[in-house]
């Protein structure tokens, strides 16, 4: 009796301290990272003293990826899913444009319905997800996972002043600035929770997407703006750090009811962008590589996760992450480990990564490589999939066409590799390891992995050759003194041991065509690190 009891106790403390763990998830709408200060930028950033006050309790992420457009990310992050397995991979809102299917399972749902500790959820925002024609479209959000939803319910609004509001499935017409009115709702909402009741609240902007009407004098530090469609014509990107000014000061209001309610330091709170900026505002020569495109100045966002669950915080990490994988982190941020045997088994495989190790510094990564795409109704040359891992990016287009970069040193994407008359070894090897997890990830040949010369295979900096690479048959380790070789791992791309050899020979007919991971050893402690294809 005397264990049970112990037993129970454990189980009411471990899940009474997750209860605590509330969850608000911020998003901007079109926001990338280059007008955040606290990003590496051209010096012309928002006024964000508020998201910029996140650092002090959270981890901000360098190397975050989303989807190119606003509703795949949104899909994305709700499902845990990639775009090309829940079918939303364009803008929700044309008229032949797939919506997200309700028979997904949402993070929401999860939280509200079969986490250990039952979560109240709230979304107020943008949804984007559905389109409201028929009417009985507009009671979707409740019905896939939240208790409230308030906020525009289809793409961008045409006035931020006059707008149309669903909640809960009933429409009316707004005329607070709409910024405003979401941390208004949430506020709402959060009054009407008992203290005990653990929440998870998703806050999605409108701002600082177009229409870039000027906000209310009073959220901005620079009133003078006079607002008129010529002026904000001529002068857009005022117009858009004001619409981030306001953005940050709700999020202060916000922040500023959780600390006098008791409920800042129980709440993990992320901030993001759903995509890169547009045309009109981006920061950048090449307005072709933009939001609505796989070149990273479309896809790279802002991401910081603060609160409880980071341990050591006022860090950076450097890790490659994607916004899909908020789905598994903010549902292990409620306690919920065991969430995978919900999902319906039509509704598998889940592609997000938990980034809880990220946040207790237990790794610096959970990812060898991070992906995105984009595909629409109709057939567009900026369609495609794209892949990369710390140094190289390789984007595959619908229409046959590949760029290859190397972001170490062309982070704006301009030279790419295969155009050049010969690729380096080293370019050799990432774009193999990244045409196989492409090929691997989506289960169809969409790339060809290229061959080099093994003359090139001696690396200047480990003095290791491998011949021949590519092999079919077998690969020679050589190291200047191989009398110093203790043995080689070779592992595969998920990181599984598949073979550990104590001579410099490697029998590389049993494996399947692909690229690996030589992890070699020597008596003097030093760890060589290589790669090898099998072609």
């Amino acid at each position: 009796m005397k264990k049970n009891l112990l037993f129970t106790l454990f189980v009411f403390v471990h899940w009474f301290g997750y209860a605590q763990q509330n969850t608000i998830i911020i998003i901007a709408d079109d926001l990338g990272t280059d007008y955040l200060g606290f990003y590496p930028n051209d010096g012309d950033t928002a006024n964000t003293p508020v998201l910029r006050s996140l650092l002090d309790e959270g981890v901000l992420f360098s190397n975050a990826w989303s989807n190119p457009v606003c509703s795949p990310t949104r899909a994305g992050l709700f499902t845990g899913r990639y775009s090309f397995r829940t079918g939303v991979g364009y803008v929700v809102g044309l008229s032949n444009s797939p919506q997200l299917d309700t028979a997904e399972m949402s993070v929401a749902r999860l939280l509200r319905d079969f986490a250990p500790v039952k979560y109240a959820t709230a979304n107020v925002g943008k949804w984007h997800l559905h389109t409201t024609m028929p009417p009985a479209k507009r009671v979707f959000p409740n019905y896939m996972g939240y208790d409230l939803y308030s906020g525009n319910f289809n793409g961008a609004i045409t006035d931020f002043y006059q707008w149309t509001r669903i909640k809960n499935g009933v429409m009316d017409t707004v005329s607070t600035y709409a910024t405003t009115q979401n941390i208004n709702d949430a506020i709402d909402w959060l009054d009407t929770l008992s203290s005990n009741n653990p929440f998870f609240l998703w806050v999605a902007f409108n701002a600082p997407h177009t229409p870039h009407h000027k906000p209310p004098d009073s959220l901005i530090s620079n009133p003078g703006l006079p607002g008129t469609p010529g002026h904000i014509n001529a002068n857009p990107s005022l117009y858009f750090k004001a619409a981030i000014e306001a953005l940050d000061t709700e999020v202060g209001r916000l922040f500023q009811y959780l600390d006098q309610n008791n409920l800042r330091d129980s709440t993990n709170i992320i901030f993001i962008g759903d995509n890169g900026q547009e045309k009109s505002v981006a920061k950048i020569q090449d307005t072709t590589h933009v939001k609505g495109t796989l070149y990273d100045y479309g896809i790279h966002v802002p991401m910081i996760i603060s609160g409880p669950a980071v341990v050591n915080p006022n860090r950076s990490s450097t890790a490659l992450v994607n916004t899909v994988d908020l789905f598994a982190t903010m549902l292990e941020m409620g306690g919920f480990n065991n969430w995978l045997p919900f999902i319906p088994p039509a509704k598998l495989p889940v592609d997000a990564v938990s980034l809880m190790p990220l946040l207790k510094n237990d790794t610096t990564a959970v990812r060898n490589w991070v992906f995105s795409e984009q595909f629409q109704p109709v057939s567009n040359p900026k369609d495609g999939k794209t892949i990369r891992n710390i140094d190289y990016k390789l984007i595959d287009f619908d229409n046959g066409t590949q760029r290859f970069y190397n972001l170490t040193i062309d982070p704006l994407e301009q030279v790419d590799l295969l155009s050049q008359t010969l690729m380096t070894f080293n370019d050799t090897l990432n774009y193999n390891e990244l045409c196989n997890a492409l090929n691997t990830l989506v289960g169809a040949p969409l790339c060809s992995l290229q061959t080099t010369s093994i003359s090139e295979g001696l690396n200047p900096h480990n003095n290791v050759l491998l011949v021949p690479n590519p092999a079919n048959e077998e690969v020679q380790v050589i190291l200047h003194d191989m009398n110093q070789l203790s043995s080689v791992h070779v592992t595969d791309v998920a990181g599984r041991t598949i073979h550990i050899s104590t001579i410099g020979s490697i029998d590389t007919k049993p494996l399947p065509d692909g690229i690996y991971h030589l992890r070699i050893s020597t008596l003097k402690g030093i760890f060589h690190r290589q790669l090898i294809v099998r072609h």
